[in-house]
């Protein structure tokens, strides 16, 4: 029987064996957990940090299991960005904080999540204690895949594989876990496509699930280029806006916290050395604007591409079950309307669109041309 901490790795046996035998013993100083969005890498780096620090293997309610969940246990940093890279400063405190000597567990803990947004300069300043790293120190860093991390840190690392997770047994955690109803958490666990964290929104959100059905629907709407031109407008303004909500309450906590510090009042005077702090949070904190904004984008992008992925499927007649089984219609609607050829096109549309906004493109330029390319 498996330690209760890991619960939360859902279909993932052979990890679970492999990360609970390095806590009975067989422990490596650095770690890569890799696998496709959703599949819980982080969770599965952060899980087995809570074990590593509790003298029962992960129990789950003892004080180190505790405040590691709280995320406030004095031996696990989780390093992380919301924006769109993990710099040189950052990685620099993460050198430091590793070579501290564990003050209530038995390691010092580092999780870098989102390891493949390490700039080079970053890596480079974490290489030398990934390499030799103090005694107690354990790295545990999380990316999509093994090559996304540079060869002379991944080299050093164990690798740990996770894969996507089964839409059956996502469903059967939000039903059993979460007390969400059976149907509604196969729907979501079908719409996220093996993204545990995403199937969780979906299904406690009544509001994100009207407006992913409404994203479906764009492409059956689509009948000249003024609709692609207004739908990619659409989905760039949504995804700022919903960006705009969370990064707003943020933004506040963040200023608040950083003027308390420097000790500034409303209407006081500044000190020395403030503005330049002023100035690098708000440059930050308009970089993780831009990352929400970019992965709702994404996120939309994927909701299409799964409706198109349905359409060819039953155009060419594979039999496989549709992933957005609740949009028959709009379905049906493009499967009469296209042609396999026209449905790949719109599939090459969406992916390339994907890669033009990871190389930087502006939005609402790779939007419109991807809708565009979807009238054929």
């Amino acid at each position: 029987m498996t330690a209760p901490v890991w619960d939360e790795l859902v279909g993932q046996d052979d990890v679970v064996a492999t990360l609970g035998s390095a806590v009975a013993g067989q422990m490596t100083h650095a770690w890569l957990f890799t696998g496709p969005p959703g599949s819980g890498r982080s969770n599965a780096a952060v899980a087995f940090a809570t074990a590593l620090q509790c003298e029962q293997g992960g129990c789950t309610t003892c004080h180190s299991c505790v405040t590691a969940a709280a995320g406030s246990h004095p031996d696990i940093a989780v390093i992380n960005t919301d924006g769109l890279s993990i710099g040189v400063d950052a990685a620099r405190d993460a050198v430091r904080r590793s070579a501290l000597h564990p003050s209530m567990g038995r390691y010092q803990i580092l999780v870098v999540e989102d390891a493949d947004r390490l700039t080079d300069q970053a890596a480079n300043a974490l290489l030398k204690s990934i390499e030799e790293p103090a005694p107690g120190t354990v790295w545990l860093l999380c990316a999509p895949a093994v090559e996304d991390v540079i060869m002379t840190i991944r080299s050093r690392c164990r690798p740990v594989l996770l894969r996507t997770p089964p839409a059956a047994a996502i469903a059967r955690l939000l039903h059993e876990r979460d007390g969400i109803e059976l149907d509604v958490a196969q729907r979501a666990a079908a719409a996220a496509q093996g993204h545990i964290g995403r199937a969780r929104g979906l299904a406690r959100d009544p509001e994100a699930r009207r407006r992913r059905a409404e994203i479906l629907a764009l492409p059956v709407g689509l009948r000249g280029l003024g609709d692609c031109l207004r739908a990619a407008q659409r989905i760039d303004q949504e995804a700022t806006a919903r960006a705009k909500e969370r990064c707003d309450v943020l933004d506040a906590r963040e200023l608040g916290n950083l003027q308390e510090s420097w000790g500034v009042e409303e209407r006081g005077r500044r000190p020395a050395g403030y503005a330049g702090a002023l100035s690098s949070l708000t440059k930050e904190q308009e970089r993780r604007r831009k990352r929400m904004a970019r992965d709702a984008i994404d996120g939309v992008l994927l909701d299409l591409l799964s409706f198109q992925r349905d359409v060819l499927a039953q155009q060419l007649g594979t039999g496989a079950a549709a992933i957005n089984a609740d949009v028959a219609d709009d379905i049906a609607t493009m499967v009469a309307r296209s042609t396999p050829e026209g449905t790949l096109a719109s599939i090459d549309a969406i992916v390339g669109c994907r890669e033009a906004l990871q190389a930087n493109a502006a939005p609402q330029l790779a939007l419109e041309h991807m809708m565009s390319r979807f009238l054929g």
